[in-house]
C-alpha cells in the first residue's frame, strides 16, 4: 500500500476533496501503522542509542522543559559530547507526566524515512516526522495550531483529540490504526487515556503559489539592471522614484508575460527531485554483492528514490530525488523500463544493450542507489 493510501484511505478522493481544506479521519488496519513506530522502538531509541538534542524534547502541561533536565555530557575518542539524552532521566520525567517528543524521525528511523519519502513523491511537498509519547491521563501541549498541514496516526494506546473547526469543536478518539489529517492552522489539543499514548505526526511543508511565484520573480530580478541604485533625493521628493519605478515594473511585467511556464514548471520539478537528502539504506550490502551481479540478478527499484527520465539537449537526464544522473541517449529505452517497473533484471535490457553493457548499467544504478539487489 502506498503512503498516501495508508494515511488517508482512497488517495485520489482525498486529493480531490480534502487536501488543504478540512480535517479528515481514516481508520485502517492497526498493524500497518503500528509497525512504523512501536512502543518497543521508542524504548530502544531512548535507552539504547545515543540521541542528542534537538532530536528529543520534553513538554508537560503546555510547557517545554529545559534540556538540562534530561541531558548529560560525555567524551568520544577524547572529544567532548554535549546534549546527550540521559535515558533514566527521561523515563523519570515521563513518570512525572512529561510528554516525550522525538523530532526529525524521518532522518534516522528507516520505516518513517520510507513513509515520508513516498509521501513526498506522491504530493510534491517536503515532509517530516515527529513522534509524541504521552503518559497516561496526561497532556503535553495546550490548544495550538501548526504552520503546516499534518497527518497524525496512532501506534500505541488511545488519545482523545479536540479539533477546533468553524462549526465547533470536534471530538476524535485515536486508536492504533487511526490516522487524521489536519490542514494548516487547525487548532487542536490531545490528552492520553488510561494508558501511555504514542502517535506520529507527519508534517507537510507546503510549497505554496506564493513561494513558486516568488521564485519566478526572483529569477527574473537577477537581471543586471535591477542592481542599479535607486536615485538619491527621494526622501524629500518621493515622486523622483515614480518614472523609474514605472519603467522597471513595466519591464518586469513584460518579462513575466514572456516567461515560459512549462520550462519553469520543469525546473521546479527538477529542483525538488535533486535536492532531498540522500537515503540509500542497505547500500553497503548492495556494494558488497556487486561482484556477484549477473544477467539473472533480480533488482528492485528503491522505494525511496524517484526515477524521472528526460531526454533533452542530446543527453538523458534521470532525476533520483537527491541528485541528477546524466547519461547517453542510447540508454533511454532501458531507463524508461526501469522507471516503469518495480523489479527488473539486466537480461530485460537485452533488446537494447549487449551483455557487458547491461551489467555496467546495472552496477551503476545499484551504486547510485536507484536499484537494490533483491533480498
Amino acid at each position: 500500500m502506498d503512503a498516501l493510501s495508508l494515511l488517508a484511505g482512497d488517495a485520489a478522493t482525498f486529493l480531490d476533496s480534502v487536501w488543504a481544506s478540512r480535517p479528515h479521519v481514516h481508520a485502517g488496519p492497526a498493524d500497518n501503522l503500528a509497525a512504523l513506530l512501536s512502543l518497543e522502538d521508542v524504548d530502544h531509541l531512548l535507552t539504547g542509542t545515543a540521541l542528542r538534542v534537538p532530536a528529543l524534547r520534553l513538554a508537560r502541561d503546555g510547557t517545554v522543559l529545559p534540556a538540562g533536565q534530561y541531558t548529560r555530557s560525555a567524551t568520544l575518542a577524547g572529544q567532548p559530547l554535549t546534549g546527550l539524552v540521559d535515558g533514566p532521566k527521561v523515563l523519570n520525567l515521563f513518570d512525572d507526566g512529561a510528554t516525550v517528543v522525538l523530532q526529525g524521525l524521518h532522518r534516522y528511523w528507516p520505516p518513517l524515512t520510507r513513509l515520508v519519502r513516498e509521501l513526498e513523491l506522491a504530493l510534491g511537498h517536503p515532509c517530516q516526522a515527529n513522534a509524541y509519547l504521552t503518559p497516561p491521563r496526561s497532556q503535553g501541549f495546550a490548544v495550538h495550531s501548526d504552520s503546516h498541514d499534518v497527518f497524525v496516526f496512532q501506534t500505541h494506546g488511545t488519545k482523545h483529540w479536540q479539533v477546533h473547526q468553524s462549526e465547533g469543536v470536534r471530538e476524535v478518539t485515536m486508536q492504533p490504526g487511526t490516522s487524521m489529517y489536519l490542514p494548516t492552522g487547525t487548532p487542536h489539543a490531545a490528552r492520553a487515556h488510561d494508558t501511555a499514548s504514542l502517535h506520529v505526526t507527519v508534517g507537510i511543508n507546503q510549497v505554496t503559489w506564493r513561494t513558486l511565484l516568488s521564485r519566478m520573480v526572483g529569477d527574473l530580478l537577477d537581471a543586471q539592471e535591477y542592481d542599479e541604485p535607486i536615485p538619491a533625493g527621494y526622501l524629500d521628493d518621493p515622486s523622483a522614484l515614480v518614472s523609474s519605478l514605472e519603467e522597471h515594473a513595466r519591464l518586469l511585467g513584460k518579462r513575466l508575460t514572456e516567461h515560459d511556464p512549462e520550462a519553469f514548471a520543469s525546473d521546479e520539478a527538477r529542483r525538488f527531485l535533486t535536492s532531498r537528502t540522500p537515503y540509500v539504506h542497505g547500500g553497503l550490502s548492495d556494494r558488497v554483492q556487486l561482484s556477484e551481479l549477473d544477467d539473472e540478478t533480480v533488482l528492485d527499484r528503491r522505494p525511496t528514490a524517484a526515477c524521472v527520465v528526460h531526454a533533452a539537449g542530446g543527453q538523458l537526464r534521470v532525476l533520483l530525488g537527491d541528485r541528477e544522473l546524466r547519461m547517453p541517449l542510447r540508454l533511454e529505452q532501458p531507463m524508461r523500463l526501469v522507471a516503469s517497473q518495480d523489479r527488473i533484471s539486466p537480461k530485460d535490457w537485452a533488446g537494447s544493450l549487449d551483455a557487458e553493457s547491461r551489467l555496467v548499467l546495472a552496477r551503476r544504478l545499484v551504486r547510485e542507489g536507484l536499484l537494490r539487489i533483491a533480498r
